[in-house]
């Protein structure tokens, strides 16, 4: 915990005209500091820590994916968040994943401050990474609040984006398949 963090957020409180003794607010610098701490927990994070030996032989060379994993960020521009689904496959090399290491990968990368586009290639270069899958491609769908509560106030707008690794990048085909195995 970081103590500075509490008041920094009073400080901020005060800055919009608020009475921070109120009631209502007396110990909203702490929940705010608590939960920031807690939206940003990946960079105390590793992958090393997170995979934590979960590889396993296999000799199965078919493509893996894992569908609709849900998670939340928050934009580095305007520290607000962002909540969508990631599509990830992979190809073995030899070793497959434990299932929750999928996910767990994209949490740790989601919470940090960062855009999609970033979030993006990070999950899909940490998988190829901890995987030495022959191929890795991550597709994530969001729904950014910094587009949808201010500025523009598109409440219907989705970004996506994807990277495509290895067999992914190289085949049309695979690429292909993956994309129409993760529209089911």
């Amino acid at each position: 915990m970081n103590p500075d963090l509490d008041h920094h957020f009073e400080e901020i409180i005060r800055g919009i005209g608020e009475d921070v003794t109120r009631e209502g607010l007396a110990k909203t610098p702490y929940r705010a500091a608590r939960a920031i701490e807690y939206l940003t927990q990946g960079y105390q994070q590793s992958l090393d820590d997170l995979v934590n030996d979960a590889l396993f032989e296999s000799d199965s060379d078919e493509m893996v994916i894992v569908r609709d994993i849900e998670f939340y960020s928050l934009c580095e521009h305007h520290v607000l968040p962002f909540i969508g689904r990631a599509q990830v496959g992979y190809i073995p090399n030899g070793k497959v994943i434990g299932l929750s290491k999928i996910a767990r990968i994209i949490d740790m990368y989601a919470r940090r401050l960062q855009i999609q586009e970033k979030l993006t290639r990070d999950v899909a270069e940490a998988i190829q990474e901890a995987t030495g899958a022959l191929g890795v491609a991550v597709q994530m769908d969001a729904k950014h609040l910094c587009m949808m509560m201010r500025g523009v106030n598109k409440q219907n707008s989705e970004m996506s984006s994807s990277v495509m690794l290895g067999a992914f990048r190289d085949s049309q085909s695979t690429r292909n398949e993956f994309l129409q195995l993760i529209r089911r």
